[in-house]
């Protein structure tokens, strides 16, 4: 099993990467009034069938032929079950997945979080032709990042330069510490 929940998301994301997906939309939901934390991701990509989203919660089913297990879903499935929440995938072939998986803050079981900062950095840094909206809130604390509106200042500058790259990582750390106040979720 993956030791924190960015992991979860990165592997997830990477799904949506190997989809042909153009816009991955990350959000990150943390209420402690209610004691839920939700992670949503969602993808235009290539959707999956009725036979595909049935099999994909298996360990054993994987559409790549450089192994025959796909853990990635299984654990995340697992992660959010394990810590008194719920997980849900949707999809349409064509059109696109999404993926939702809550967890009970409180329990014992739940992972960590972890390196958010760091798994957005990544998927938008080693990305530069996907699109990603990453929403992180906590309580009534909240920011987006959204690589579209970056892409229009920048005109055309690659996120992968790195004083571009520096800056993406500076941005979301900051908005992070300020929307959770420097909570370790």
């Amino acid at each position: 099993m993956m030791t924190e929940l960015s992991l979860n998301v990165l592997d997830v994301a990477q799904n949506s990467v190997k989809a042909r997906a153009s816009l991955i939309e990350i959000t990150v939901e943390s209420d402690f009034d209610k004691d839920l934390m939700r992670i949503v991701i969602a993808d235009n990509g290539c959707g999956m069938d009725e036979q595909q989203l049935n099999a994909v919660c298996d360990p054993f089913y994987t559409t790549r032929t450089t192994r025959k297990v796909g853990l990635g879903v299984s654990f995340f499935k697992l992660a959010a079950e394990s810590a008194g929440g719920e997980f849900s995938i949707t999809s349409e072939k064509g059109v696109g997945t999404t993926v939702t998986a809550t967890f009970q803050i409180s329990n014992i079981d739940r992972m960590p979080l972890g390196d958010m900062t760091g798994t957005m950095h990544a998927l938008i840094t080693l990305n530069t032709d996907i699109d990603f909206v990453y929403n992180y809130r906590v309580d009534d604390r909240s920011f987006t990042l959204d690589t579209r509106e970056l892409r229009e200042i920048l005109e055309g500058v690659p996120f992968d330069v790195p004083e571009v790259s520096s800056y993406i990582k500076e941005y979301l750390s900051q908005n992070k510490s300020e929307a959770d106040g420097g909570r370790i979720l």
